[in-house]
This record gives structure tokens, sequence and C-alpha cells, in this order.
């Protein structure tokens, strides 16, 4: 990956010079940021998480397995009670309901770490120490044909270093 990296400590340059580049269209822009900032999350409108679908599709399969393996074993080792049906929805319900808590959970954290790309085995392109510590970076990607504007645009949006990185 080839890019731009511009250093601000200012929130509100950073906002700036995001909003200019988007208007550009240059190519994806990443932010480093050292706490979550609202500000950053409405310029940059990354839309609702996809979490969820994993979490409907762990669910439904957890409730779907809960009330299979209950009518499965009662099939297997039926217990004759006067007459009623062996296979009852009605008595499975919470096994089924437990069992779907259980998938939904356990899908909904790996949906979790897949979506966030956890764990991060390599290095990330464009990082610095110093956005741990109070500044801000944006990392644009970009073709090298767009980087000597994209750098331009960065510092007259106020950035205090501006570097290519590959």
């Amino acid at each position: 990956m080839r890019g731009v990296l511009g250093h601000f400590r200012e929130l509100d340059m950073a906002v700036e010079a995001i909003e200019e580049l988007k208007r550009g269209d240059y190519g994806p822009i990443t932010v480093y940021s050292p706490t979550p900032r609202h500000e950053l999350e409405h310029v940059l409108s990354a839309g609702p998480s996809a979490v969820w679908k994993f979490t409907l599709i762990g669910g439904l399969l957890g409730v779907t397995f809960g009330y299979w393996i209950a009518i499965w074993v009662s099939d297997y080792w039926p217990l004759v009670v006067g007459g009623k049906p062996i296979a009852s929805w009605v008595p499975y319900t919470i096994i089924g309901f437990e069992v779907m808590v259980l998938v939904g959970a356990l899908s909904t954290v790996a949906g979790l770490f897949i979506n966030s790309r956890l764990p991060k085995v390599t290095h990330t392109v464009g990082y610095d120490a110093r956005f741990s510590h109070g500044d801000f970076g944006v990392w644009v990607e970009c073709d090298p044909e767009d980087a000597s504007k994209c750098e331009e645009l960065l510092r007259a949006k106020g950035a205090s270093e501006v570097r290519r990185e590959r």
C-alpha cells in the first residue's frame, strides 16, 4: 500500500483535512486517534456494523439446534406419559432458548473479531506512537501521481508533518 500520512495536533484540523480528502476522492482514508471521537465518526460515516448479522444467524442456528437435539433425544429415549405426544415443542422451548442465547453470543464474539480484523498480525502502515499520546493521524491510500496533491492538501489544512509511506 502506498499513500500519504498527515500528523495533526488538533482534532478540528484533522476533520477539515478528512472532509477535503473525501471531496477529492483520493482513496481510502484511515484515521489514527488516541480516543474515539464522535467528530471523526461523523466525518468518516462508516455506517452500521455488520455484527448483528452474525448474531441473527447464530441465534437462528442455535434455536434450531436446541429444538432438534431435544426432539432427537426424546425420540431415541422416549418417556411415555399418559398418551401425550413424545416430541412436543412446548417443553423444549426452554432448551431452544438457552441454546439460541449461547450460540448467538458466541457468534457475536466471532463476528466482532472477524469485522475488527483481530488479531492483527502485520504491522499497521502509517501508524506512529504519537497517535496514542494525543495527536491524530490521517492516512490516505492514493496513487503515486496523486500523492503530491494529497501532501499539499494536508499541509494546507494544518498538518505538522506529512510524509509518504509504503
